[in-house]
């Protein structure tokens, strides 16, 4: 015979572990942010090149593939989370002095439109607490569908398919912003170090996707 008080003991030893990496998620998450801009800052001021970019940025995700993982459960997964992200912010740079010295204020627009995006949709997720776990399959095949399309308008060079292309990244952005809340929420994600590093990525690419479609809509491209 089950005894209650067991089960109310576990589930609120779960709701406290739940809560806790929701807290070191999001505290985690606001410092690498913050960080990644400083970066971001340093290489524009510069004046980095593409090749230095690109350099920073196969760095940042060779971490991520092959170094996050086994370091996650350690306290090498901070400074390997930071390293990550400042590689991404210093990567940045070259498009960030781009957009600027063409229109200023896409750039704050759709830092604030990334913004307003994030909090809504985390908002949403923490309030509701609906499980949004079934939309991990349908992000995955949209994922693999917008990597084919892009590498095709690559030798295409086709605007609208690359308006396409960004107006689908901000959908799954949003998407996977709900499903990466909703993981922590529910305790299929228990890593705060990976759950920041799935949440910082979906803003990052929703933050560049928002820069390109404003500046095309802006008429700047």
């Amino acid at each position: 015979m089950n005894n209650p008080n067991i089960s109310i003991g576990r589930s609120q030893e779960s709701v406290l572990a739940t809560n806790k990496v929701l807290k070191n998620t999001y505290m985690l998450l606001s410092i690498t942010l913050i960080f990644s801009a400083i970066t971001a800052f340093i290489g524009m001021q510069m004046q980095i090149g593409q090749g230095v970019a690109m350099i920073a940025t196969f760095g940042a995700i060779g971490i991520l593939w092959f170094v996050l993982p086994r370091t996650a459960n350690s306290a090498a997964g901070i400074p390997t989370i930071f390293a990550f992200t400042g590689l991404i912010g210093l990567g940045m740079a070259p498009m960030l002095n781009m957009y600027l010295a063409v229109n200023p204020s896409v750039v704050s627009t759709a830092l604030g439109g990334t913004g307003v995006i994030f909090l809504g949709l985390s908002g949403y997720a923490l309030t509701t607490r609906k499980d949004f776990s079934f939309m991990g399959g349908f992000l995955m095949v949209g994922m693999l569908v917008v990597i084919v399309a892009a590498l095709a308008n690559i030798f295409l060079q086709m605007p609208v398919m690359g308006l396409v292309v960004s107006g689908a990244i901000v959908m799954l952005m949003s998407g996977l912003i709900l499903y990466e809340t909703s993981s922590i929420i529910h305790g299929g994600e228990t890593n705060y170090i990976m759950a920041t590093a799935s949440l910082f990525l979906s803003i990052i690419n929703l933050f560049q996707a928002l820069l390109h479609l404003l500046s095309a809509f802006g008429g700047d491209d």
